[in-house]
Parts: structure tokens; sequence; C-alpha cells
């Protein structure tokens, strides 16, 4: 049977995640409060970011400002989106 969450992200009951997705604190937030699908979008969000902003997951700066950018994004701080950033044609954003 799946674990069930409030997602503070989608706000309704949605089922949760397999396991803790990120280290510390944050990550047994993240495992607490987000469903599977508000995680998904994280990652879609996330990936835009590294691609625009042309980020290492191995940089501690850049490790340090996609941590702030998760919080702001899935618990309503309101992550932006770079600048100058354009939507790819094919319905994705």
């Amino acid at each position: 049977m799946a674990r069930t969450v409030f997602c503070d992200y989608e706000q309704r009951d949605t089922e949760g995640l397999d396991f803790v997705p990120w280290p510390g604190e944050l990550g047994k937030r993240v495992f607490a409060h987000i469903g599977k699908a508000g995680w998904a979008a994280w990652l879609a969000h996330q990936t835009m970011l590294i691609n625009e902003n042309r980020l290492s997951p191995l940089d501690p700066k850049h490790r340090a400002f996609l941590e702030e950018e998760m919080q702001k994004f899935l618990f309503g701080g309101g992550a932006d989106r770079p600048a100058g950033y354009v939507p790819r044609n094919d319905g994705e954003s």
C-alpha cells in the first residue's frame, strides 16, 4: 500500500515518496510533506535551472543555490525562471 501525504506543493492528499530524496533536514521535510507529482515537478524545474544557468551539481555554491530554489518551489516561496528563459515549442515548459 502506498504512503499518503498532504502535499504542500499540490495542496492535496497524494501518494508520498518512497524514500528521502535529499540529505539532511530538508530531505526529511520533503519526504514528509511532498508527493511524487510535486517532486517530479521540482525535478523538471531543477533540470531547467541547471541547463539555463549552466550549473554543476558538483559545485557547492550551485548545490546551495539549487537547495534554496527547491525550498521556494516546493514550499511556497516563489521560485522564478532564469532571466531570458524561453520555453521550448514542443509543449514542455
